[in-house]
């Protein structure tokens, strides 16, 4: 047996992805020369280090329970830490003639209730505030009615890594979706359609003039408001804009490294990206060519959202919000408060107030017209990694209704916050996992989040209370409804891409 550190490297640098953790593989994928190995990441499967440290703790396991005279005998079940820990497996092995190891033994201190570090905290909150009195593992035991079923779900297979992004056209029933395949794909779901069809984008560089797949992750993708356009971006740096058909109409080239966020603006003549390299920039749609680069961040931008047609508000590691205007040099307004990155920005839908959550735990909601939040939203236990604004209230198809703001957090839940007030509306808790996307339905009645329990929900936004839930085969990472209303498509780490039709 012999592996190399560059496959070692490789490994954790595909965990650190999968699990979310995106600019940690970055930096450690640029610190290990990831990018230099001669390994075809399109040919490792999904979660390939868990599964290898698995076997690993069944061996350490099977070499425990077989006695010296190859008899089997029952052990309390190893935990990771245990099995890496010489004195822990040593004194397993000296089991009394009773069966019974000295001591009592030593159990996993997160028993069966998870808890503790890593991918135990989330479990707590399983089964917590909604009928979840018969323990973590009882949660799924459902309502008749609220399960979907699997003829409801259309599975769709093609990609050979990860899908980090999926997002529905506006105006038809086409789901485009990006992987760490280095493709993007555009999935045919219209009802007259016999067959799903799908159209691959696969995502080329040039070298040594020839093209050739950049076998980097596609990390984001927008529809405009016409439907006829896709961007997307990738971790090689450029953005690019295709039709309908999977045809490259152009390639966006100024970033200096990955691109993390992208986002075309209402009329659809200028796209928005956020880089690694610290900039933003808005681009000229109809030629491909930078209008204008900003460099105000200190550290890489993550995201960024448009507030108006020329404005918008952009985020980073460095804890920092700026709110730039084209052809200004400067920022139009800056918001510090943060104390960790800011993972996402969110304007609500008449753009007077900017939402935003962090790895410190908050959500923060500003105004243009305060240099201070309006509201520090603190409840969560851990990590905010996403936030939507309701399509409701004022200035929207559904002004009758309140607008909420949902937040999406690596603590396994999801709040509905009144932002008026600041207050949490609801606590949904179903979730075992860290949860990586939330969204709202077209009329605001509900939302859908997806979690790495494979899980996606989707709940009544009036009452908190769970309406329907399916189970994937892959950890969540995006979900979106369709422009009617009556689908749901979801991308996971297993890469597959599903859609569920909540049509009765």
């Amino acid at each position: 047996m012999s592996f190399s550190s560059d496959e070692v490297n490789f490994l954790v640098y595909r965990y650190l992805q999968e699990s979310g953790f995106v600019h940690s593989a970055f930096v450690f994928g640029a610190e290990s020369l990831i990018a230099q190995s001669n390994i075809n990441g399109a040919l490792v499967p999904p979660c390939s280090l868990i599964s290898i440290i698995q076997k690993g703790l069944m061996y350490v396991e099977a070499e425990i329970s077989t006695a010296e005279d190859g008899t089997e005998r029952h052990i309390d079940t190893l935990s990771l830490i245990d099995a890496v820990m010489p004195d822990v497996v040593s004194s397993r092995k000296q089991v009394d003639s009773s069966g019974k190891s000295p001591g009592g033994g030593i159990k996993n201190e997160n028993g069966g209730g998870g808890g503790g570090g890593g991918g135990g905290g989330p479990m707590e909150n399983g089964g917590e505030g909604m009928g979840g009195g018969g323990g973590g593992g009882e949660a799924m035991d459902m309502d008749g009615g609220i399960e979907i079923p699997a003829e409801k779900a259309t599975i769709l297979k093609g990609h050979d890594s990860e899908v980090f992004i999926c997002a529905w056209n506006p105006k038809q029933d086409l789901l485009a979706s990006g992987s760490g395949d280095s493709t993007a794909r555009i999935w045919n779901l219209t009802p007259s359609d016999a067959m799903e069809s799908v159209n691959v984008l696969q995502h080329c560089i040039k070298m040594e003039g020839k093209e050739v797949p950049s076998n980097k992750d596609v990390t984001s993708l927008d529809w405009n408001c016409t439907g006829n356009l896709l961007a997307t971006g990738s971790y090689d740096g450029f953005a690019r804009i295709w039709s309908t058909t999977g045809k490259l109409e152009r390639t966006l080239g100024q970033h200096k490294g990955p691109i993390f966020a992208l986002k075309w603006n209402k009329t659809g003549n200028y796209i928005l990206s956020a880089g690694v390299d610290r900039t933003t920039i808005i681009w000229e749609a109809s030629t491909g060519t930078s209008k204008q680069q900003f460099s105000f961040h200190t550290a890489p931008a993550l995201d960024v959202d448009w507030k108006s047609e020329e404005s918008f508000a952009s985020c980073s590691t460095d804890k920092q919000i700026h709110v730039c205007q084209l052809n200004k040099d400067k920022p139009i307004k800056s918001f510090q408060g943060h104390t960790n990155e800011v993972n996402a920005i969110k304007w609500d839908p008449q753009g007077k107030f900017l939402a935003s959550c962090s790895d410190d735990m908050t959500l923060k909601i500003w105004s243009m017209d305060s240099d201070n939040c309006l509201h520090d939203l603190q409840a969560h236990q851990k990590e905010i990694y996403t936030i939507k604004w309701s399509p409701t209230g004022p200035g929207t198809q559904n002004p009758n209704m309140n607008l909420v703001l949902a937040s999406a957090s690596f603590d396994s839940t999801v709040r509905l916050w009144d932002v008026e007030r600041g207050s949490c509306l609801h606590t949904l808790t179903r979730h075992k996992e860290p949860v990586y996307s939330v969204a709202f339905s077209p009329d605001g009645k509900y939302l859908a989040s997806g979690s790495f329990d494979k899980c996606v929900h989707i709940w009544s936004t009036q009452s908190g209370q769970l309406v329907h839930s399916y189970t994937g085969t892959g950890g969540i990472f995006e979900v979106c409804w369709n422009s009617k209303g009556d689908k749901v498509g979801a991308s996971a780490a297993d890469g597959t891409v599903f859609v569920l039709d909540l049509r009765k």
